[in-house]
């Protein structure tokens, strides 16, 4: 049974290309056993986190209406964050970078919808439920803080990725799937980490998407906020993770103060973090932030702007300083003195003003490519925007003349005007010609028989980014990676244990039984002997009843398995603690 969503302004006015990653949550395939690790994990997380995790975690826990006892439905969620502003989707795993930034920008939470199993409860590298919903959410209701997520995506959705970067993005996808998934060989789970480590051996120069994945990583999932003396967590990973939420307050984990640097500090998900950058306050979080947004191509443009657009073989869009945006895959630039002079799309390409597609300047038009010169006119100081309809004129530039307009570098336009295009300030933006040859020394650029010649206007580039300007202009359904997280086996000893613990959830909501406590904690003991999460929930509602027989029994049940299995016995311990 599929949990309806909840529709608001925000869920509605997502793009297509977004809504294609949003999936239903099934809320009926969440086991007893799912929402026996959903409330072990909140338990001890309110527990432990009221001491080290910043103030407006539990506040946020208030607001966002999150139970301890149930895993959240989306349902409820997007009601509750509808009144602080935000909403939620269900997706399916890890969703490519500037896909998940693109929604903070909507004020839109990606949630993954699945839960860690058991035998990962302390951590997953998938992202899941519990880190999502009660990593994220909770903190999201600090105004301060959800305004830099929000502006975080604004940014981030708008960095140039390189062409390795969605390689490292399916590599890593699918070795958090293959280590949570059970009963995954280790030798395909050694081939993944393989392919991880050899992708971030050859990255080369890391991307402007893979700086800011790096910012996004140390904030908003591993961020410590206050002072290096005494830091508190409000970065999600941490604050999902009750293993690593214990181990970084400890001094195996280095503290560094915050800076624009973390934006070349990688990472490893499969591994606990060996340090952790220590913000004094949210307020510095946005200063960072801004500080490199300075220094992306989305504020400087120019050459390198361009350049990086060519290098990641994906769509981006150049805007000139008459406003005119030009997005298509961009696949050649010409330079002059360190200057571009002439830009070249492959393919569908499309003219934009202000994130408007400008009309007849489609993909449909310029389905084979667009080009043109940037800059001034050579042995002239003043540039065609900054030409009064005086000096147009003068220049010849007007409709049906014929006229040869040379460019400083040597890019030459030769043709018959046959119209213009200007902003919204009366600056050309365009120009349409007839019979047109441009050329480049001696290489030709463009001639008369491809028809008419549009060229944009600009004497520079001034901003470069990830994407088109507007969104319409191209079909960005792109096809959903081919591997997909993998559900739990079931199987006739599962089922008759996910049966006991329904049991025992039904006994701890009031519900009647045909099972006595007694008889569960005997059918668990001699059919599944390792599991010990549900002795840990017998424990709770016998410390209730206040049956101490029983609670000595089920104690030295636990104190065999932390003999047996040593790996849970930090796991059993925190949850006794709880109880007792």
């Amino acid at each position: 049974m599929e949990t309806p969503i909840e529709s608001n302004l925000l869920l509605d006015r997502l793009p297509k290309h977004l809504k294609q990653f949003v999936k239903p949550q099934l809320y009926s395939d969440y086991t007893p056993i799912n929402q026996a690790v959903w409330r072990y994990v909140m338990r001890r997380n309110v527990s432990y986190l009221s001491s080290v995790a910043h103030s407006s975690y539990l506040e946020g826990l208030k607001k966002t209406g999150l139970e301890i006892d149930s895993i959240p439905n989306m349902y409820g969620m997007n009601r509750i964050l509808k009144e602080i502003g935000w909403a939620a989707v269900a997706v399916d795993g890890f969703i490519p970078p500037n896909a998940f930034m693109e929604f903070q920008a909507y004020n839109v939470l990606v949630i993954a919808s699945d839960i860690r199993q058991l035998e990962h409860i302390e951590y997953t590298p998938a992202p899941d439920i519990i880190h999502e919903a009660a990593g994220h959410a909770p903190i999201i209701a600090n105004p301060e803080y959800a305004e830099y997520l929000r502006r975080f995506g604004e940014i981030g959705c708008k960095a140039i990725s390189s062409s390795l970067d969605i390689d490292m993005y399916e590599a890593v996808r699918l070795l958090s799937i293959l280590k949570e998934a059970e009963d995954t060989p280790h030798s395909e789970i050694e081939a993944a980490e393989k392919k991880v480590t050899d992708l971030q051996n050859n990255m080369g120069e890391l991307s402007e998407m893979a700086q800011i994945r790096n910012l996004h990583w140390w904030t908003v999932e591993y961020g410590l906020i206050g002072t290096i003396e005494n830091p508190k967590i409000y970065g999600a990973g941490l604050l999902s993770s009750i293993g690593e939420s214990a181990w970084c307050m400890t001094n195996n984990v280095k503290k560094i103060p915050y800076n624009i640097s973390a934006a070349f500090q990688n990472f490893d998900i499969t591994k606990p973090q060996p340090q952790l950058y220590v913000t004094p306050d949210f307020a510095y979080l946005s200063m960072v932030l801004e500080e490199f947004a300075h220094k992306m191509a989305l504020r400087t443009g120019g050459l390198l702007g361009i350049q990086k657009l060519i290098h990641s073989k994906a769509i981006g869009t150049i805007e000139l300083s008459t406003g005119i945006q030009i997005s298509g895959l961009f696949s050649n630039v010409i330079e002059h003195e360190g200057k571009p002079i002439y830009i070249q799309t492959t393919g569908k390409t499309a003219l934009s003003y202000r994130e408007k597609e400008l009309v007849g300047h489609g993909t449909l038009y310029h389905s084979k490519g667009f080009g043109s010169p940037i800059g001034k006119l050579k042995g002239i100081n003043l540039a065609i925007e900054d030409m009064s309809p005086r000096d147009l004129r003068a220049y010849d530039i007007y409709e049906s003349e014929k006229v040869t307009l040379e460019f400083e570098g040597n890019i030459i336009v030769s043709g018959e005007i046959i119209t213009g295009s200007r902003n919204l300030r009366g600056d050309i933006i365009l120009i349409r010609f007839a019979n047109c040859t441009v050329t480049h020394n001696d290489t030709t650029l463009f001639k008369p028989e491809w028809g008419t010649y549009d060229m944009a206007v600009g004497k520079k580039v001034i901003s470069a980014f990830s994407g088109p300007a507007d969104i319409d202009s191209f079909d960005l359904i792109t096809p959903i990676s081919s591997c997909h997280t993998k559900k739990q086996k079931i199987t006739k000893e599962r089922e008759e244990l996910e049966l006991l613990y329904q049991t025992i959830r039904n006994l701890r909501e009031g519900k009647k039984s045909k099972f006595s406590i007694n008889t569960i904690f005997e059918m668990l003991k001699n059919n599944h002997p390792n599991d010990w999460l549900l002795s840990v929930e017998i424990l709770e509602l016998l410390q209730k009843k206040k049956n101490n027989e029983l609670v000595l029994l089920v104690l030295n049940h636990l104190e065999i398995l932390k003999q047996n299995r040593p790996e849970v016995a930090p796991l059993i311990k925190a949850g006794v603690e709880l109880i007792l």
